[in-house]
């Protein structure tokens, strides 16, 4: 199959974790355009979308899809997201769209996290795709001279500006062994919005497509 393929494949097999009446947790990128088009199919079974970025608002109206803002919704049994990369143990870097605060807060709030993706997107160790961290603008050089110290390479993603505002810096060079005391670190970094690292909150399921169908992995949390 081809990677497209493979991300249909996923988002076919993410309608099953839906829950029938009830509000559903919506990601951004790629392999989320996928589900959300898979969603449409079954839009009269579900109350609507909570979703994490205005892409992904917009092409959930365009299916008909009612979209809900979080504060008005208590209940979100199941979160449906895709990742840059992700670890057989759960742990993901998010980002690469630059929705990472959105998708991480709707990601806490909802009951199960299930990512979907491609082979490809499968790695021992974190840290080959450029870490993305948001920024509020003003700390945007203190925050990049803090990533160097951690041993990272810092870029600006010029012209680029977030849902909420803020800015990206793409972090290189990191080898992320222990992702759950580096998102608390990088975190902690005054003017840090959030580091596209998911571990404290990493994914329950996992749908890996394949040349040869869905892989579903379970990580133990």
């Amino acid at each position: 199959m081809t990677q497209d393929e493979q991300k249909q494949a996923v988002a076919r097999e993410a309608i099953r974790h839906v829950v029938p009446d009830s509000w559903v947790g919506v990601g951004s990128g790629s392999t989320a355009n996928f589900f959300i088009d898979e969603l449409a199919r079954i839009k009269h079974n579900i109350k609507g979308a909570v979703s994490s970025s205005a892409k992904s608002t917009a092409r959930l109206q365009a299916h008909g899809i009612e979209v809900e803002e979080l504060n008005n919704v208590d209940d979100i049994p199941v979160y449906i997201d895709g990742a840059d990369e992700v670890t057989r143990w759960g742990a993901m870097v998010k980002g690469g769209g630059g929705a990472l605060t959105r998708e991480k807060v709707v990601a806490a709030a909802s009951r199960k996290f299930v990512c979907i993706v491609d082979r490809t997107k499968v790695v021992p160790v974190l840290g080959t795709f450029g870490l993305p961290v948001e920024v509020i603008p003003m700390a945007r050089s203190y925050v990049a001279r803090e990533l160097v110290h951690l041993g990272g390479r810092p870029a600006w993603r010029m012209g680029f500006t977030t849902d909420n505002g803020n800015v990206i810096l793409d972090v290189d060079g990191l080898a992320i062994t222990d992702p759950t005391a580096l998102e608390t670190t990088i975190n902690q970094i005054p003017g840090v919005v959030t580091v596209g690292l998911f571990a404290h909150r990493g994914a329950d399921v996992i749908l890996v497509g394949s040349d040869t169908g869905v892989e579903t992995l379970t990580p133990a949390r």
